[in-house]
């Protein structure tokens, strides 16, 4: 099976819309489409450490979910003498591995497969809230507290601290997930904060953030003792989960190729 079979098999069966080749980001990187797979590695980003692993087990089909050269587009237009660009594209080229992109039409599909591996692995998907406004997780929790949720968090994702907003000891029940870029509002800044005031949310859950919109808003909310909160999950954390449940998915598409979860790891060291 040839890196475009794969390519067609997994945007056909993510029940996405077709997006042109210009609308969209979900591009080959690197690589020959012609060339026969040996192995698939799903990746939340292809890092050179991720890459070093795809080498390690043989596979030479990396699919990322997140950018591969830096920017949101992958544009490489102004990295053409960058040496940490040369040394990275080196290491894909010489050992022949493909990089390719699998972000708009995984967002788009029959179902938010980011999402969807996010109930999975943290075993929320009973406690959904089905909306058809499409924007974010709504979740209805046994109750608990926002410092038992943090310590779930911090367990599930091996992570040794967290950035939290709120009274440890305040009581949650409506939990809101904006996974990675969600909670920035997709380019309308105030669509979070609408968001958990429409939903009624307690704790909002989410991946990157901007300091002077919603952590602003949960702040000031629970400066005047009101019932809110927010957990910074970060980028990588939120999102990786779907890749990490991706290799069952893909199973009817690449047979008998091997498919790996490759972690591509929470990006900073915490110094506490």
């Amino acid at each position: 099976m040839t890196v475009k079979e794969i390519i067609e098999g997994v945007i056909n069966k993510s029940g996405s819309r077709r997006f042109p080749y210009n609308e969209t980001c979900d591009h080959l990187m690197i690589g020959d489409e012609n060339m026969e797979v040996t192995g698939v590695v799903t990746t939340f980003m292809a890092t050179v450490d991720v890459i070093k692993e795809t080498i390690k087990i043989g596979a030479n089909l990396i699919i990322t979910h997140e950018p591969t050269w830096f920017t949101g587009k992958d544009d490489e237009g102004w990295l053409t003498e960058d040496p940490v660009y040369l040394s990275k594209k080196k290491i894909l080229e010489d050992n022949r591995i493909a990089v390719w992109r699998f972000h708009d039409h995984m967002h788009a599909g029959t179902e938010d497969w980011i999402y969807h591996g996010f109930d999975e692995e943290f075993g929320w998907r009973y406690y959904r809230e089905r909306d058809k406004r499409g924007f974010g997780g709504t979740y209805v929790l046994p109750e608990t507290s926002l410092g038992e949720l943090v310590d779930f968090f911090k367990d599930k994702l091996n992570l040794r601290a967290l950035r939290v907003i709120g009274d440890p000891k305040m009581p949650v029940r409506r939990v809101g997930v904006l996974v990675g870029g969600g909670s920035l509002g997709l380019g309308v800044e105030n669509m979070p904060m609408i968001y958990m005031r429409e939903r009624n949310i307690d704790v909002v859950v989410c991946g990157d953030i901007t300091e002077w919109t919603l952590s602003a808003y949960v702040r000031d909310a629970s400066q005047m003792g009101m019932n809110k909160a927010m957990i910074v999950l970060g980028h990588e954390r939120s999102e990786e989960c779907g890749m990490k449940h991706l290799p069952g998915w893909l199973k009817s598409i690449t047979g008998d190729i091997p498919v790996t979860f490759v972690d591509a790891g929470d990006p900073f060291t915490y110094m506490i």
